[in-house]
C-alpha cells in the first residue's frame, strides 16, 4: 500500500509541475479567470440591478419591497454560471492527459511500467484537479470581498457546499475526461467527445422529465446538472455527493481498464 501511495505521489508531482509549466495551462488560466471576472460582475450587477428596480417599484406602488436574500441569489448565479464555464474549459484541460503520451509514444513505457495502471490514472486525476482548484482561489478571494459587505451576512455553509459541488463537478468532468483521453491519440478529438459525453450528462434530466415515470426517474438521477443544483443552492444532499464520486470512480477505473486493453494489444 505504501508502495502504491508513493507511485500516486510521484505521478501527481509530475503531473502538477507539468501544468505549472506548460504554456497552454496559462492560457486557459487567463481566459478563465476573464470569463470568470466578467460572469463575477455581470452576476452582481444583475442581483443589484434587479434590487434597485424591486425598491423603485414597491415606492411607486406604496407596497413594500418583497424580501430578497441578494448574498445567496449572487452566490447561485455566479456558481451557476462556473459551472457552464467549466463544460468548456475542463475537456481542454483534459484532453492531453492520455492523449499526448499515445502520441509521443511514450503510453507504451507508461503502460508496462511497474506502476499500477489505478495509480498513474489517479496521480494524473489529482494534478489536474488540483491545478483547477487553484484557478477557483482567485475567484474565492472576490467572492469574501463582496460577501463580508453584505448585510445580514450569509452562512458559510452556503458558500462551502456551493463550492464544494463545483470541486466535484471539475472532479467528474476530468475524470470522464481522461478516460475519454485514453482512448485516442488525437487530443482535439479527446476534448469534442468529453464535451458531447458530459453535456448529455447535464441535461439528461431534460430528457427524463419528457419520460416521466419510474424510468424517467431513473434516467433523471444520472445528470450532473440536477446534483450540481441541489449543491449550489445550499443543500447538501449525500446522493448528490455519491454520484459525483461515483462519477469519478468510474472514470479512473475505466481510464485503468483502457491502459490494460492497450498493454494486452501490445503484447
Amino acid at each position: 500500500m505504501g508502495v502504491i501511495f508513493a507511485n500516486i505521489i510521484a505521478i501527481y508531482r509530475r503531473e502538477l509541475q507539468s501544468y505549472f509549466l506548460s504554456p497552454l495551462a496559462y492560457a486557459i488560466a487567463g481566459i478563465f479567470w476573464f470569463l470568470a471576472g466578467l460572469f463575477f460582475v455581470n452576476t452582481l450587477e444583475q442581483i443589484l440591478t434587479y434590487v434597485a428596480g424591486l425598491d423603485i417599484r414597491g415606492q411607486q406602488l406604496g407596497i413594500p419591497t418583497p424580501a430578497l436574500d441578494v448574498p445567496y441569489e449572487f452566490i447561485r448565479g455566479f456558481l451557476d454560471s462556473m459551472g457552464t464555464l467549466l463544460l468548456f474549459i475542463l475537456p481542454i484541460l483534459s484532453m492531453g492527459l492520455y492523449a499526448e503520451e499515445r502520441k509521443r509514444g511514450t503510453l507504451e513505457l507508461l503502460a508496462t511500467s511497474p506502476v499500477t495502471n489505478w495509480a498513474v490514472a489517479v496521480g494524473k486525476l489529482l494534478g489536474v484537479l488540483t491545478f483547477v482548484i487553484t484557478l477557483f482561489l482567485p475567484l474565492l478571494v472576490f467572492e469574501v470581498l463582496v460577501l463580508t459587505n453584505s448585510n445580514p451576512p450569509i452562512s458559510l455553509a452556503i458558500i462551502w457546499v456551493g463550492h464544494l459541488g463545483l470541486i466535484l463537478l471539475a472532479g467528474s468532468i476530468l475524470a470522464l475526461g481522461m478516460f475519454v483521453s485514453s482512448l485516442t491519440d488525437s487530443t482535439i478529438l479527446a476534448a469534442v467527445m468529453t464535451f458531447a459525453l458530459v453535456l448529455s450528462l447535464l441535461f439528461i434530466n431534460f430528457v427524463a422529465e419528457r419520460i416521466g415515470g419510474t424510468i424517467g426517474s431513473a434516467i433523471g438521477h444520472f445528470s450532473l446538472l440536477r446534483h450540481y443544483s441541489n449543491l449550489v443552492n445550499g443543500i447538501f444532499d449525500t446522493s448528490s455527493v455519491i454520484l459525483f464520486l461515483s462519477y469519478i470512480f468510474l472514470g479512473v477505473f475505466l481510464t485503468a481498464q483502457s491502459i490494460d486493453a492497450f498493454r494486452f494489444q501490445r503484447q
